[in-house]
């Protein structure tokens, strides 16, 4: 049996990942203007490039489970 789209709650699962996500990016981000620490600064932007790599990856897949469904 040939399935090209998610199950439901896989595409339901998808977005909340990608939700927590977009959280986690936009709280290291402000974060990062007030922390002092330039280790830590170094991290949370390693952090923040890794979110933006893992938020494109999901929104491509959510967006195909979207079109899989219509």
């Amino acid at each position: 049996m040939k399935h090209d789209g998610l199950a439901f709650h896989e595409t339901m699962d998808t977005h909340e990942i990608l939700n927590l996500k977009t959280i986690c990016l936009v709280r290291s981000k402000l974060m990062q203007g007030i922390c002092f620490d330039n280790d830590l600064k170094e991290l949370m932007e390693k952090d923040v490039k890794q979110s933006i790599e893992a938020i494109q990856e999901l929104k491509e897949l959510y967006l195909q489970a979207r079109t899989a469904l219509h």
